[in-house]
């Protein structure tokens, strides 16, 4: 049986406000997160790690086959109506969030569509919920909060109003970051002058 739920993924409504988005709770099956959690990646520090660089079982290991299956990728090109074939998909696992994560912020351009999956078992802190904000400058103004766990999966378009951040929190959070970007070439053609600058930002920024 498939790790993930994928018909639950295609039926879940595409939200509009502030931006394209989706939200999938038990995307990964609630008998297969056990295993997945049992399987997770031995992550020892804060950060983002790609998955070629962690040592993980199989369960784990079948979740991100599913993940980069042809399957998949055309169900989030039919869900957000867009083209994905010329894109490349980027993946990296975190374990932990520390105090100075959730800073509001919005993806690079190079990004086209992001999705986070979540792998608590349950999340009883206040913080660390992951908000899609209406105001860049204010937390608290949000269309969308998502606890981090049960396997949920949000998933949103990268837009000028897809701005996201979360009230810090220091605790074990299991999280996928997925990507579909630009390949290079084409992001450099479109960068303009003093890009630079910006996308030395950006490398310090959590996505």
């Amino acid at each position: 049986m498939s790790i993930l739920d994928l018909e639950a993924f295609e039926q879940a409504p595409l939200q509009r406000d502030p931006c394209d988005f989706v939200v999938v709770p038990a995307f990964v099956h609630p008998q297969a997160l056990a295993e997945v959690n049992r399987d997770y990646p031995a992550i020892e520090a804060p950060g983002n790690f790609p998955p070629e660089d962690l040592d993980y079982g199989p369960a784990f290991a079948v979740l991100l086959q599913e993940l980069a299956s042809r399957e998949m990728r055309m169900a989030f090109a039919r869900k957000f109506g867009i083209g994905l074939d010329d894109l490349l998909l980027q993946t990296t696992v975190r374990r932990f969030s520390e105090a100075s994560d959730g800073n509001i912020h919005n993806d690079s351009r190079t990004k086209i569509i992001t999705v986070l999956i979540y792998f608590n078992e349950s999340w009883p802190h206040a913080g660390g919920r992951l908000r899609l904000l209406r105001n860049p400058k204010n937390l608290d103004d949000y269309a969308a909060e998502v606890a981090p766990e049960g396997g949920t999966l949000l998933a949103f378009r990268r837009s000028e109003r897809s701005y996201h951040g979360f009230v810090p929190c220091e605790a074990e959070r299991r999280s996928l970051q997925m990507y579909w970007v630009k390949p290079k070439r084409e992001s450099r053609d479109e960068r303009g002058p003093g890009s630079l600058r910006k996308r030395i930002k950006r490398w310090f920024k959590h996505g």
